[in-house]
C-alpha cells in the first residue's frame, strides 16, 4: 500500500513585487502541481480525505474532521493551498504519494512477419531487438492489433520516490514563473526575482535535504521582519500557517489578509462617519505590501476639498496606497449620521484617509502624523496646479496643441484634434433632426475640438490618469454645456477591457471617432499590431468603437467601412491609400470574433454572417444572435445542409444562371410546392427584413423545410434538358439569396 504524507515548500525572499505577488503564488503552485501530475505521484483529499469524507459525512463531524487534518474549505477538493506574503512564497500539497506508482512499459519490436525468416529462426532485427531489451528472443511477447502483429518486451518500472523527485519539480516550477527581469545577487549565478534567504522543504516531518535556488533546504522560517525576526522551527506541514500567525506576527494566507485589510479599511472609515471606496486593484498590491496589517486613519486640511477629488484620490492611491472615503449619508448606520462630515453630501471625499501599517506601533500617533506630513505636499502640488491652470480658459490650449506631435507622419495634436472633430461631425449626421439631436452635433464638434486640449494643463502633466477628467473640470469652470464637458472625460472611454462606456451621445461620437482616427493612421504609417506588439494599444481601440456601437445600441446608420474611407480622406495625401480601409475593416472583425467568441457565440454563427459582410456593427450584432436563435431550430440543421448543397450546385455552374424563371418550365410537383412557399414568404419575410427584424425573418424561413426536403427527394436538379435545368438552377438560386440574406447559413452546416 502506497503511504502519503504532506508537502510543504517555502522560498524566503527579499520582499517580492506587490502587484505580482499573487499571481507569482498561483503561478508556482499551479508548476508544482502539474510537477506532481508530469511525475504521475498521487496528491490531494481524494486520495485519503475524499473516503473517510464520505465516512464522516457532513456537517459538524465533517468540519471536525477538516479541522483536525488541517484543511479549510479553500482546499478541501484538492488538497492544494498557496501561500503568499511579501517575503514568502509557499505551497502545502496534501495527502502526496511517497513515491512513484510502478508502470507497465511495453516497447514494440518487429512486425511478426518479418520476425522470422522462412526456417523459423529469428532474424538479425528480431535479435538485436531482444539484446536491446535485456532478453532472449523466446522472452519477447506477442501483440496483436487489427492493424497488424508485432513482437514486444514487457517489464515492470519500478516507482521513483518521490524525494528523489521534489528538487527538479520545485526547480522546474520556479523557473517557470512570469518573471519579467530576474536578478542575481552575491557571487551567486543563481537568479530570481528576488535574493533568496532561506528554503523549507518539508515532506511529512522529515527535511527533504537538497539545493534549491542556492539555498540549503531546511525546516525553519522565519516570522514578521520587525516583530519576529528569529527563526521558527516547523514541525509538519500541518502547523506552518498557525505557527507564522500566532508566533510569527504573519497572516501567511493572501486571501485571509486581504479580507482582514478590507475588513479594518471599512470600520476605519465608519469610525469617522465616511464610507470606504476600496479599488480591488489597490488592494491586493496593498496586501502585497504587508504581513501584519494594521489600519491607521489619517486626516488632510479640508481645503485642500476645493481641488477636484480625483486629483487628490489619484496621489492618494498612487502614490502612497492609501485608502479614501466618502460622505454615504443613505447607507451609513444611525450613529454615523450625526458626524459632522456625513452631511457633506453622497460620494462626496472626506478629508480622511486610511493606510495600511505593517507593524502594531507602540505610538501608532507617530506613524499616523508621519503619514499625514507626507501626504500635505503632494495635496499642496496638487491645488497650485489647480490654481494656475484656472487662470486659463480651457480652449487656450487648442493652438498650443500645434507644438505636440501626436505621430511624425501624422502631424501634431492639432492635426489629430481637427481629424477627430470632421469625423465627429460625419458621425453625428446620422442622428437625425429632431432639436435634441441637432444640439448633439453641435456638441460633438465643440467636444472634439476640447478634448485634448487638458493634455497641456499642469494638472494632467503631473497626473497623467486624470486625462479627460481634468477636461471636464476646466470645461465646467469656463461655463462649457454639461454635455460637451461630459463628453471631454467620457471619450477615453472604454480605457480597458470591462470597463465603462461612454454615456452621452455626444461622449460616443467623439470617442469613435478619435479611436477611428488612430486606427487608421497608425495602420497608414505601416505600424499595425504584430504578434504581442501593438504600441498603439489598437486592438483595444478596435474593441472600444465596437463596444460602444454595440453595447449603447447605437442605432445612427453607422457603416464601418464608410466611416474608415471618411478618417482616411482626413490623413496627409501621402497616407491616403485604398486598401487601408479594407484592412482596418478586417482588424476589426477579428476583434469582434474575439467578443462574441467571450459570449459563448460558436465560430460557425460569426463565419455566418462574416460571410455577407455587414458594415454596420449593430446590424452585424442583430444578425448575430438572429442566426444563434435560428441554431436552436428544429429545422436548422436540415436546412443548413440543404443550403450547403445549394451553393456546391450553384458553384458548378459559373455563374450561368437565368435571372429571372420560367414558372410553366416547372414540371414537378416538388417544384410547384418550394415556388409558391418561396413567394409566399417573401413579402413578409423581406419587411421584416427592411426593418431589421432578423430573428422574425429566419423564424418564417424556418417553414421551408419541408418543401426543400422534397424538392431534393423528387427533382433532379442537372436534369438533362438544359431549359429544365437551367429553370430549377434559377428556382435554387431565388432559394439560396432569400434563405442567406442574414447570413450564409451554408457555414452552420455540420458536414
Amino acid at each position: 500500500m502506497t503511504l502519503h504524507r504532506d508537502l510543504l515548500v517555502e522560498i524566503g525572499t527579499e520582499e517580492l513585487p506587490p502587484k505580482a505577488l499573487k499571481t507569482l503564488a498561483k503561478a508556482f503552485c499551479s508548476g508544482i502541481v502539474q510537477g506532481l501530475k508530469d511525475a504521475q505521484i498521487e496528491f490531494g483529499v481524494g486520495n485519503q480525505g475524499r473516503a473517510t469524507q464520505d465516512i464522516v459525512g457532513s456537517g459538524e463531524a465533517h468540519s471536525i474532521w477538516k479541522a483536525t487534518h488541517g484543511i479549510d474549505d479553500r482546499e478541501l477538493d484538492t488538497g492544494v493551498a498557496y501561500y503568499a506574503t511579501p517575503r514568502r512564497l509557499a505551497v502545502i500539497v496534501k495527502n502526496v504519494a511517497t513515491q512513484q506508482p510502478d508502470r507497465l512499459v511495453e516497447r514494440r519490436g518487429p512486425a511478426l512477419n518479418a520476425a522470422f525468416d522462412d526456417n523459423g529462426l529469428p532474424t538479425k532485427a528480431t535479435q538485436g531487438f531482444a539484446r536491446s531489451c535485456g532478453v532472449e528472443v523466446e522472452q519477447l511477447k506477442k501483440l496483436e492489433t487489427d492493424k497488424g502483429a508485432w513482437l514486444v518486451f514487457r517489464s515492470t518500472q519500478i516507482g521513483r520516490a518521490t524525494t528523489e523527485l521534489l528538487s527538479a519539480i520545485i526547480e522546474q516550477s520556479l523557473a517557470a514563473l512570469p518573471i519579467p527581469k530576474r536578478m542575481r545577487w552575491g557571487s551567486s549565478r543563481v537568479e530570481f526575482v528576488r535574493p533568496v534567504h532561506w528554503v523549507v522543504l518539508l515532506f511529512g516531518d522529515d527535511v527533504v535535504d537538497t539545493e534549491i535556488l542556492g539555498v540549503r533546504t531546511g525546516r525553519e522560517t522565519r516570522g514578521h521582519r520587525f516583530h519576529h525576526p528569529a527563526a521558527m522551527y516547523i514541525t509538519k506541514p500541518s502547523d506552518y500557517a498557525s505557527l507564522l500567525k500566532d508566533e510569527g506576527h504573519v497572516f501567511p494566507d493572501f486571501a485571509v489578509r486581504r479580507d482582514k485589510i478590507r475588513e479594518q479599511v471599512i470600520e476605519a472609515a465608519i469610525s469617522f462617519g465616511g464610507t470606504a471606496v476600496i479599488d480591488e486593484a489597490l488592494l491586493d498590491e496593498v496586501t502585497g505590501l504587508v504581513e501584519w496589517p494594521v489600519a491607521l486613519t489619517g486626516k488632510f486640511e479640508k481645503r485642500f476639498l476645493d481641488v477636484p477629488q480625483e486629483a487628490l484620490i489619484s496621489t492618494m492611491k498612487g502614490n502612497q496606497k492609501y485608502f479614501h472615503a466618502v460622505a454615504a449619508p443613505g447607507i451609513l448606520p444611525l450613529a454615523a449620521l450625526a458626524h459632522p462630515c456625513a452631511a457633506d453630501g453622497n460620494n462626496k471625499l472626506l478629508p480622511y484617509f486610511i493606510t495600511i501599517s505593517n507593524i502594531e506601533s507602540r505610538d501608532p500617533d507617530k506613524v499616523r502624523q508621519g503619514n499625514e506630513r507626507v501626504i500635505r505636499p503632494r495635496f499642496t502640488d496638487a491645488a497650485f496646479f489647480w490654481e494656475q491652470d484656472c487662470k486659463h480658459p480651457l480652449h487656450s490650449r487648442l493652438e498650443k496643441l500645434k507644438s505636440v506631435v501626436f505621430e511624425e507622419k501624422l502631424g501634431t495634436l492639432y492635426d489629430k484634434t481637427m481629424r477627430i472633430k470632421a469625423l465627429a461631425g460625419m458621425i453625428a449626421e446620422g442622428t437625425g433632426n429632431t432639436p435634441f439631436f441637432k444640439s448633439a452635433k453641435q456638441h460633438a464638434a465643440h467636444a472634439a475640438e476640447l478634448c485634448k486640449c487638458d493634455l497641456l494643463t499642469s494638472m494632467v502633466s503631473e497626473f497623467p490618469e486624470l486625462q479627460g477628467i481634468m477636461g471636464r473640470y476646466y470645461a465646467g469652470r469656463d461655463g462649457k454645456d454639461p454635455q460637451v464637458a461630459q463628453a471631454i472625460e467620457e471619450h477615453y472611454l472604454p480605457r480597458h477591457a470591462g470597463d465603462a462606456l461612454p454615456q452621452t451621445i455626444t461622449g460616443k461620437i467623439v470617442a469613435i471617432a478619435d479611436r477611428l482616427d488612430t486606427l487608421t493612421g497608425i495602420f497608414a504609417i505601416g505600424q499595425a499590431p504584430s504578434g504581442d506588439k501593438d504600441p498603439y494599444a489598437l486592438r483595444r481601440a478596435a474593441l472600444g468603437v465596437l463596444r460602444i456601437i454595440i453595447e449603447s445600441n447605437l442605432d445612427l446608420n453607422i457603416d464601418l467601412q464608410q466611416l474608415l474611407i471618411a478618417a482616411i480622406k482626413n490623413l496627409p495625401d501621402t497616407l491616403k491609400k485604398d486598401s487601408t480601409a479594407q484592412h482596418v475593416f478586417d482588424f476589426m472583425m477579428e476583434r469582434l470574433r474575439g467578443y462574441y467568441h467571450e459570449q459563448g457565440i460558436h465560430p460557425t454563427v460569426f463565419d455566418a454572417v462574416l460571410a455577407n459582410r455587414p458594415t454596420q456593427p449593430l446590424d452585424f450584432h442583430k444578425r448575430i444572435h438572429a442566426v444563434t436563435a435560428f441554431c436552436a431550430l428544429p429545422e436548422a440543421e436540415n436546412l443548413a445542409a440543404a443550403n450547403k448543397r445549394i451553393r456546391n450546385i450553384l458553384n458548378k455552374t459559373n455563374g450561368n444562371i437565368p435571372e429571372t424563371l420560367n414558372e410553366t418550365l416547372l414540371t414537378e410537383r416538388a417544384e410547384h410546392d418550394l415556388f409558391k412557399k418561396i413567394n409566399e414568404l417573401r413579402g413578409d419575410v423581406m419587411g421584416l427584413f427592411e426593418r431589421r427584424n432578423y430573428e422574425g425573418a429566419m423564424k418564417h424561413l424556418a417553414g421551408l423545410r419541408e418543401p426543400v426536403d422534397t424538392f431534393f427527394e423528387k427533382v433532379m436538379v442537372m436534369a438533362e434538358d438544359p431549359a429544365l435545368r437551367a429553370n430549377r438552377l434559377a428556382l435554387l438560386k431565388q432559394l439560396g439569396d432569400l434563405m442567406n440574406h442574414v447570413a450564409d447559413i451554408s457555414k452552420l452546416a455540420t458536414a
